[in-house]
C-alpha cells in the first residue's frame, strides 16, 4: 500500500510540475502574442500615410470645385435677373435701361424671324462668346460682393416675330453669361425663353 501511495504521490507531483510548466508556457506564448511586431506597425503606418496623402489631394480639388460652382451660380443669378427685366418689357419695346443702368436693345422688328444681337454658335441657340461684343446687346458686370472683383460677360440675341401689319407679336430671348479672366475655362450659362402677348 505504501508503494501505491508513493506512486500516486509521485504521479501527482509530476502532474503538478507539468501543469506548472504548461501554465508557464501558456503565459510565455500569451506574452509573445499580446502585441504587434515592428513589421506590422510599419506596414500600418505606410498604409495610413498613403490614405492621408490621397485625402490631402482632395482638398485643393474641392476648393477649385467650390470656386467654379460659385462662379456658375453668380452667372446664373445675373443672367436670370437680366432676362426677367427683358421679358417684363412690352413686346413692341425696342430697348430699355436695366437696373444696372445698362442700355439694352430688345431686337429689331424690321428683321422678323432673324436673330439680332450677339452672334450665336452655328445652328445652336447658344451665344458665341468668342465673337466680339455687340454694343446694346452685351455688357460686362463686375460683382461688387466678390473680393476678387470677378467680371462677367453678359450677351443676348433677340428673335422678333411680327404679324401682317409689322407689329411685334412675340420675342425669343437667348441670353448668356460667363466669367471673364482668370486662368481656367468657364462654361457659359445660357437661358432661352419666349414672350408672347
Amino acid at each position: 500500500m505504501d508503494v501505491d501511495i508513493g506512486r500516486k504521490l509521485a504521479a501527482d507531483g509530476l502532474r503538478r510540475k507539468e501543469s506548472r510548466r504548461t501554465v508557464r508556457l501558456k503565459r510565455m506564448r500569451q506574452r509573445r502574442q499580446s502585441g504587434f511586431t515592428l513589421t506590422e506597425v510599419l506596414v500600418a503606418i505606410v498604409v495610413l500615410m498613403v490614405c492621408l496623402v490621397a485625402i490631402a489631394q482632395l482638398v485643393p480639388a474641392s476648393i477649385v470645385s467650390n470656386a467654379t460652382n460659385r462662379n456658375d451660380s453668380s452667372a446664373m443669378v445675373l443672367a436670370q435677373s437680366e432676362l426677367n427685366q427683358m421679358i417684363a418689357q412690352p413686346v413692341a419695346a425696342t430697348g430699355f435701361t436695366d437696373a444696372l443702368s445698362h442700355a439694352c436693345v430688345l431686337g429689331d422688328p424690321t428683321q422678323p424671324g432673324q436673330a439680332v444681337g450677339s452672334p450665336l454658335e452655328a445652328g445652336l441657340p447658344v451665344i458665341n462668346f468668342a465673337a466680339a461684343q455687340i454694343p446694346g446687346y452685351s455688357f460686362n458686370y463686375q460683382d461688387p460682393n466678390d473680393p476678387a472683383g470677378t467680371t462677367y460677360d453678359v450677351r443676348w440675341t433677340v428673335i422678333t416675330n411680327v404679324n401682317a401689319n409689322g407689329t411685334p407679336t412675340s420675342k425669343r430671348f437667348i441670353l448668356g453669361a460667363t466669367k471673364r479672366g482668370g486662368n481656367g475655362f468657364y462654361v457659359p450659362v445660357v437661358l432661352d425663353t419666349m414672350v408672347e402677348r
